[in-house]
């Protein structure tokens, strides 16, 4: 039995909800400013932590590691990342359950590379990673920017699934989904993007062929596939191909993970520094 038209059509919207939110979430987890979870074994206690991989704004990058065991202290080693600076290093501090360290405030897209290490009365230092965390400073970027930003890519994201499977299966809707699914993506890539871009690192646009930033670069050709969609849909609507073309496009490259070869200072160029 044929299911109706409108509700047909709500199912669509709530698979392209749930593959959206899907690939939203795992863009997340799998970037390079997701934080580093973990836990490790000292003594007969586990020490469950959380190690930032990015820092917004002034000030600098707080480290805290619960752990309620007042025997327990721990250092941090530290140094700018791809740099010719040693390795500078400092205790923790403890404050009530928190172990807790700061890394000195960076410029913008400027990357610091660290180790914890905790240690429990005279026993040997347990690193709480097994290679260094590299965290990246950048700008505060207004929640006024920011906020349609994420709202336009995300409906953009959805617009494009939805718009494919419409595609697929040679629908009615085809047409108009395409037009709008362009103009999120044009108005939350091309124009919001380097916005935030620019509160963050100080530079609009670091993809090709300025920089390899794979934001700026999977954005752009997302809006190329879409906008020659639109085009070819507007002069022929029976054309369901590229449309098609465009959503699987656009779903692969957002699975890229967000921020990966993002905006780098090169420290290598500065005065060498104990970060």
């Amino acid at each position: 039995m044929e299911l109706p038209t409108r509700r047909r059509s709500w199912h669509l919207w709530l698979l392209a909800i749930v593959l959206t939110l899907a690939s939203a979430v795992y863009q997340k987890r799998t970037g390079p400013t997701y934080a580093v979870h973990g836990r490790v074994t000292l003594g007969t206690d586990a020490v469950a932590f959380k190690l930032p991989r990015s820092h917004a704004g002034d000030g600098d990058a707080e480290i805290q590691v619960p752990v309620p065991d007042s025997t327990v202290t721990g250092t941090l080693n530290f140094r700018r990342y791809r740099s010719h600076d040693d390795w500078s290093s400092e205790p923790l501090v403890r404050d009530g359950d928190q172990l807790v360290a700061r890394i000195p405030h960076q410029p913008p897209a400027g990357k610091v590379m660290y180790r914890v290490l905790l240690r429990r009365g005279d026993a040997e230092p347990v690193p709480l990673t097994a290679d260094p965390v590299i965290i990246r400073f950048r700008g505060d970027v207004p929640a006024g920017v920011l906020i349609p930003h994420i709202i336009l890519m995300f409906s953009a994201m959805l617009l494009s699934t939805r718009t494919g499977l419409e595609a697929l299966l040679r629908r009615p809707g085809l047409r108009q989904l395409t037009l709008w699914t362009a103009i999120f993506l044009f108005l939350g890539g091309m124009i919001g993007g380097p916005l935030v871009q620019k509160y963050a690192f100080d530079a609009y646009w670091t993809g090709w062929p300025r920089g390899t930033d794979l934001t700026d670069n999977k954005t752009a050709v997302a809006v190329i596939f879409w906008l020659i969609a639109l085009w070819r849909i507007r002069r022929k609507p029976q054309a369901r191909a590229w449309p098609l073309i465009a959503a699987v496009v656009t779903f692969a490259i957002f699975l890229i993970p967000h921020s990966a070869q993002g905006s780098e200072l090169d420290f290598t160029k500065l005065p060498a520094s104990g970060a």
